[in-house]
């Protein structure tokens, strides 16, 4: 009914069936249809057809008014639907970045989001920058609800909760002209002679052990400390001093200039949800919805 009110508004204004069938994207024999079926439910003519176009006909332009009323009572009504619905709805804020992209979330939440229409997701976008980082988790619990990311610093537990969804395999990065670049998977053996950027300024366990195994068992590979946080600028400082980077599959996008390869080197490191000790009642009500489902849908890289 509310189609045919358009319609029959639109007609009215246009005194054309064809020119309101083009501000209304559709045939004119449908817009013809619309205003036959209304005038049967009607019980009365509502337009002078004439080979010029059509008019109004006293009832029509009685029945105008009304129309326009209840298609304008109708708008109103959809507002106050959609913010008594906004009203109990609890917006969740998740921050992303190029190196913590929150996509791993959306993508969990897009498959079961109608099932829990009270919540919503917004993206709190942030730079990956060494220096501003660190004060980047001071918003967790602030600004921002939830970070999606790789856990590479081992003392996050400390200050914050965290929710583990899987983990991402240790690759290697090289720039496109390096000797390396073609290869599709590399095996330690083939790193022998080069130099090995181990970027692990967060302190992180798995990083550490990388490192030990290599030193213990490949003296042949140079490792390259770098006691600094991942961010855009050591993949940069890597593809200009043509350095092989330890990196992360999930990061094979992040340098237009970096050929990321996997390697047989048997490691990984978890990504989750990082929140604050002590969230809100509706974000600890989102978490549990995810923990719920997370084995289901998003299974561990082994």
């Amino acid at each position: 009914m509310i189609e045919q009110l358009k319609t029959f508004v639109q007609v009215a204004e246009s005194g054309s069936f064809s020119k309101a069938a083009e501000k209304l994207f559709i045939s004119s024999t449908a817009v013809m249809k619309q205003m036959n079926l209304l005038e049967k439910q009607a019980g009365i003519p509502l337009f002078i057809r004439t080979n010029h176009g059509v008019r109004l006909t006293k009832a029509g332009i009685s029945f105008i008014k009304d129309a326009k009323f209840m298609l304008q009572y109708f708008q109103e009504s959809l507002i106050r639907m959609h913010q008594s619905a906004q009203a109990n709805r609890h917006i969740v804020r998740a921050g992303t970045s190029m190196l913590n992209p929150c996509k791993v979330l959306i993508d969990l939440w897009n498959g079961i989001s109608d099932l829990y229409p009270q919540f919503g997701i917004n993206i709190v976008h942030f730079e990956d920058d060494a220096h501003t980082l660190p004060t980047t988790y001071r918003m967790i619990g602030q600004s921002l609800d939830i970070i999606a990311g790789p856990f590479l610093t081992d003392n996050l537990k400390d200050y914050y909760r965290v929710l583990e969804l899987g983990s991402y395999r240790v690759c290697c990065a090289v720039s496109r002209q390096h000797r390396l670049a073609s290869r599709k998977t590399l095996s330690v053996k083939d790193l022998y002679g080069e130099k090995l950027a181990v970027v692990n300024g967060g302190e992180s366990a798995v990083i550490h052990d990388i490192r030990d195994f290599l030193i213990m068992n490949h003296p042949q590979i140079r490792i390259k400390d770098v006691p600094r946080l991942y961010d855009l600028d050591v993949f940069n400082r890597c593809e200009e001093s043509n350095t092989v980077m330890l990196t992360l599959e999930a990061w094979a996008d992040i340098h237009p200039s970096l050929v990321t390869i996997p390697s047989d080197l048997d490691f990984a490191v978890p990504y989750g949800l990082i929140y604050p000790l002590h969230p809100s009642k509706e974000v600890e009500q989102f978490l549990e919805i995810i923990k719920e489902i997370q084995g289901n849908v998003l299974p561990k890289v082994e």
